[in-house]
């Protein structure tokens, strides 16, 4: 699936769950055939990784959701590194340990949504930004 498939958009206002909300206008089955898991059942949140990764000389970056389990992408998606960074520090002001929302919407108007708790961030290098990713306590990396 190609990245022009897909829009982003985060929301990180403090009233409510921040949430990366991401539409996939691809081929019907495109982005459900990716959740599926192999016993014909959907992906669950604690089976996809969020990260986000700097690209040098530029405000933004690729948004990725990956399968936990093969490593196989889900997803790849163009956001701003100010939009992520926004979602990461209301996240981390919430009383719900940095509970934030990941919102999939497909080309039929079906969505998913996956609680998440763990956002990764890394540098345009490969390098973890620990200080500006979401990594609950008791999480060793």
């Amino acid at each position: 699936m190609r990245r022009d498939h897909f829009t982003v958009d985060v929301e990180s206002d403090h009233d409510g769950t921040p949430t990366i909300s991401i539409d996939y206008d691809g081929p019907a089955d495109g982005l459900r055939e990716r959740l599926t898991t192999g016993t014909d059942g959907t992906l669950d949140a604690g089976e996809i990784d969020v990260v986000f990764r700097r690209q040098a000389d530029s405000d933004g970056g690729v948004l990725s959701l990956t399968n936990r389990l093969t490593g196989e992408f889900v997803l790849e998606v163009s956001a701003d590194t100010d939009d992520v960074t926004a979602l990461v520090s209301a996240a981390e002001g919430r009383e719900d340990d940095g509970q934030y929302e990941v919102r999939l919407t497909d080309s039929d108007g079906e969505s998913l949504v996956y609680g998440k708790r763990t956002l990764l961030v890394y540098d345009h290098d490969g390098s973890l930004l620990r200080q500006r990713s979401l990594i609950p306590g008791g999480v060793e990396l």
